[in-house]
């Protein structure tokens, strides 16, 4: 456990005892998130010949992976992350290897395909949810966990960044169903890692000693869910938006690489310095602001054609500490027993968000100029900024006497 620290740094979080071997276990198993989706778009594509096929595909992929996660996150919160995880992520990797497999047979059924896609889906472990309940179960001080969750947002966005890097390099000297199989040989690894180190079994044997009675507050979680499809929503816009603007503008493929990839260095600084910061305002309040700036940032983009690189780099800076503050409420308005199952709440919310803006990015701009796209993709986050806020309700069932009382924080 911690002590707590008056400045604790980034350095403090990783000294605690176990947290550096679960911590890197768990992001060896994230990178196969960043890894999957390029490698099974490839794969698909090149065994059918259809790009229809393939986005079909990935789409039954990712709609099972992001619709069921809090099914998968409620598996673990009442069996733990040993009993539950560790088996979920091999059938997940096995259906990988099994789509690999029809990609590279000689003869591609396509309902077995997107069969076997749709069920990997449903087995995607959720590594990043449950990687947040043992933070909050290793730090008491709610400054390290906060310090914990932003670096740990940093990371992931690194991660889906360097993974389709990863895959590029690969498929140089590989057929890209290579790199589906690495996405499940990652994620066996990372899995069986953390689902065995000694702070997920301490926190697994509390989780199994608890009383599990009550239902979680997610009428708590209403505001920091909303703010967070909000900024996916906005956020799934951004990129599509980028595209365009970058082909009406004539700036070329190159352009869009370098603009989405400002966006994530910013959202990279904004993680870091907001968990650095000693806040004064609750995460409730800062979430607000937060909101509204991403929403402001967003909109203003569309606006400044001369600085548009910088203006989408000034967009991720609020991305990172928006979602690092929505963890932090989900983590002070539930019990420990319902953990990660609130913080897939979260997840499932962005990623539902991110592919809903794409698509609504995409039938807006055939009637509408593109200064507007941008406007409407920011407005809905100024609309989350308003909403009333709530104060977190108190437990109604903690699940040991030594687990985790929390209060706000990412």
């Amino acid at each position: 456990m911690s002590t707590p620290s008056p400045r604790p740094s980034y350095a403090a979080v990783l000294r605690v005892p176990h947290a550096r071997r679960t911590f890197a276990s768990a992001l060896v198993g994230r990178l196969s998130y960043g890894t999957v989706s390029l490698s099974v778009l490839l794969s698909v594509n090149r065994s059918t010949g259809s790009y229809a096929v393939a986005g079909t595909v990935m789409a039954l992929f990712g709609a099972t992976s992001v619709f069921l996660s809090p099914g998968r996150a409620a598996l673990l919160d009442r069996y733990g992350p040993r009993r539950a995880l560790i088996p979920m992520a091999l059938l997940y990797a096995a259906l990988l290897c099994a789509l690999a497999a029809v990609c590279r047979s000689g003869e591609v059924s396509v309902p077995v395909l997107a069969v076997t896609a749709a069920l990997a889906g449903a087995c995607t472990p959720p590594l990043g949810p449950t990687m947040r309940a043992v933070w909050a179960g290793l730090l008491p001080d709610r400054a390290l966990l906060q310090r914990a969750y932003s670096l740990d947002g940093v990371c992931e966005e690194l991660l889906f960044v360097s993974g389709p890097l990863l895959v590029g390099v690969l498929i140089r000297f590989a057929p890209p169903e290579a790199g589906v199989v690495l996405s499940a040989l990652l994620v066996t690894v990372g899995a069986v890692a953390f689902g065995t180190s000694p702070a997920v079994r301490a926190g697994s044997s509390r989780a199994e000693a608890a009383v599990r009675g009550g239902r979680p507050a997610f009428r708590a979680l209403r505001r920091p869910v909303a703010v967070a499809a909000a900024a996916g929503l906005a956020v799934g816009a951004v990129e599509l938006l980028v595209v365009a603007f970058a082909e009406r503008h004539g700036l070329g493929d190159g352009a869009v690489a370098w603009t989405l990839a400002a966006m994530s260095a910013g959202s990279a600084v904004g993680g870091l310095v907001s968990g650095a910061v000693a806040w004064r305002r609750p995460a409730r309040v800062r979430l607000r602001y937060l909101a509204a700036g991403l929403g402001l940032s967003v909109a203003a983009t569309g606006l400044a054609p001369a600085v548009f690189v910088s203006a989408v780099a000034c967009v991720g800076l609020f991305v990172a500490p928006l979602l690092t503050t929505a963890y932090l409420i989900v983590d002070e308005s539930v019990s420990a027993s319902h953990r990660i199952r609130a913080g897939a709440w979260v997840n499932t919310a962005v990623n539902a968000g991110g592919s809903t803006g794409a698509a609504a990015a995409g039938l807006l701009m055939a009637h509408v100029p593109l200064a507007l796209c941008f406007t409407a993709a920011g407005a809905l986050a100024v609309t989350t900024a308003l909403m009333p806020t709530r104060r977190a309700a108190p437990h109604s069932a903690e699940p040991a006497p030594d687990a985790l009382v929390v209060t706000p924080s990412r």
